[in-house]
């Protein structure tokens, strides 16, 4: 391998906001600095919520000038979510948010031609009511030629080559995980024409080099190569845990807290698909076992109903608040949409039978409490499912600052937690550029690079295990 360090842009884009960071990588070293940091503010039209998606590219041009010159530029991004293209490449609109209205009861009519378990069986995807699938039978595809989940639009937009990166089309509902490739039978029995998609890709694979027009508007000397990588933010972050072995857990934490293995088959058993796991699909031919869990998506909405109070003093009055006092699903779809988040954790507490959490501090509390809860859920029924028993549980992503919630899932879990590192898609998406360029061996490689180099926090569990398995009960089973 190479001796030179080299820098690679990671553009990565969340939920809430993007960032661009740029990676320096060597054989013994790897350092993360953020280049610019953006809004992503979906807008609400008549027609619905959308995406902005022109802004979120200004925003990842203004990071590349910000950058400076690069080896290569990588994009991963939230999952699911497309834009539509005419017969020009031109955008027909701007890309349906996924916490959009529009695919309310289509489950129920892909479920009368394709029934559930049938559906769970050939494509390992857990249900949400907007997984792409669903999405599209809602869709009206008129004038449509092309479809691009978002960061492949962006990488379209920024090389003029267009492709489908495989694990971020794993969300689709439309790959079948054993051959990671496309379900033709599913595809076709529900009227979906795959020939929409553009060629699928491996992360690693050249995706184009940057446009003239793109290079002259952030000031880079080409070539500038892009390359395909981990393009679910989820499989780079997975990437980015810093485990040596295979008897570990993850928790990628943030808007959602996406639980579960790293797996080398998937697993598509009826009891599976009822405990509402998925099987995405990862690096180097392994499977994302996961569930989704709502996620400090909870905290966020309620923070900024709340006018965003400090969020340290609000963590240290949540602290103080009795433990496990009262506790919601953090996996039920009535979390789902924006607002009065509040008053709805209010609410369940209340049907349940529970104390009412009424100060930020309480329902603050309430939230960290059912999250960690869900970990445990989370962690404990994907080792049964997968017959794969784990020593540690890695945290990564933005949760990781929260050492409340890194300590009660460790608790809960009844398991050491390592958190960090906190920008783990970036740098998972830094490492599948760096290996492409020969810098980074394998996915072994660097994962050892990151527990060399990155800064790891371990939380011990503390505390009486049973108070969990009791506040579980009052949820419903344990």
């Amino acid at each position: 391998m190479s001796g030179s360090v080299k820098s690679y842009a990671a553009v990565d884009l969340g939920a809430s906001s993007g960032r661009v960071m740029v990676g320096r990588v060597g054989p013994d070293s790897l350092e993360l600095t953020e280049a610019h940091r953006f809004a992503n503010r979906p807008v609400r039209l008549p027609e619905g919520l959308r995406w902005d998606i022109l802004s979120l590219y200004g925003g990842v041009l203004d990071g590349l000038r910000a950058a400076g010159q690069v080896d290569s530029v990588g994009i991963d991004s939230w999952a699911v979510d497309y834009g539509l293209l005419d017969a020009d490449g031109a955008l027909l609109g701007n890309p349906v948010h996924y916490r959009d209205s529009r695919t309310e009861g289509v489950a129920q009519k892909v479920w009368a031609t394709v029934p559930a378990p049938e559906l769970y069986a050939a494509t390992g995807l857990q249900y949400a009511p907007f997984n792409t699938l669903y999405q599209l039978v809602a869709d009206r595809l008129t004038g449509a030629q092309r479809l691009l989940l978002v960061p492949d639009l962006l990488t379209y937009w920024l090389t003029g080559e267009q492709g489908t990166e495989l694990t971020n089309a794993s969300t689709t509902q439309l790959i079948d995980p054993r051959t990671r490739g496309w379900s033709y039978d599913i595809a076709e029995r529900l009227g979906i024409d795959l020939g929409l998609f553009a060629p699928l890709r491996q992360p690693g694979d050249p995706a184009g080099l940057l446009r003239p027009e793109v290079l002259e508007e952030t000031g880079l000397t080409g070539p500038v190569p892009v390359t395909a990588v981990g393009s679910h933010d989820t499989a780079s972050a997975v990437a980015a845990v810093p485990a040596s072995g295979e008897r570990f857990a993850y928790i990628c934490t943030g808007t959602w807290s996406l639980a579960g293995l790293e797996l080398d088959a998937p697993v598509l058993t009826e009891e599976s698909r009822a405990a509402n796991f998925t099987n995405e699909l990862g690096l180097d031919g392994t499977v994302r076992y996961l569930r989704n869990i709502m996620g400090l998506w909870l905290l966020q909405e309620c923070v900024r109903a709340w006018g965003d109070p400090d969020l340290g003093e609000l963590l240290r009055e949540a602290a103080a608040v009795p433990a496990l006092r009262s506790v919601v699903d953090a996996g039920d779809a009535r979390f789902l949409a924006p607002g009065r988040m509040p008053e709805r954790i209010a609410e369940a507490c209340r049907a349940s039978g529970q104390p009412v959490p009424v100060s930020p501090a309480e329902i603050t509390r309430c939230i960290l409490d059912s999250l960690a809860l869900a970990h445990r859920k989370a962690v404990e029924e994907a080792q049964r499912l997968a017959d794969h028993p784990v020593d540690v549980v890695h945290v990564v992503g933005g949760g990781t600052r929260n050492a409340l919630l890194c300590q009660l899932t460790a608790d809960a879990c009844g398991l050491p937690v390592v958190a960090g590192p906190t920008e783990a898609a970036a740098l998972g998406n830094v490492l599948v550029q760096a290996r492409a360029h020969g810098l980074v061996s394998d996915l072994a490689g660097g994962r050892d690079l990151l527990t060399r180099t990155q800064q790891l926090t371990r939380y011990e569990p503390q505390g009486d295990p049973a108070r969990w398995r009791e506040a579980q009960a009052r949820l419903g089973g344990d």
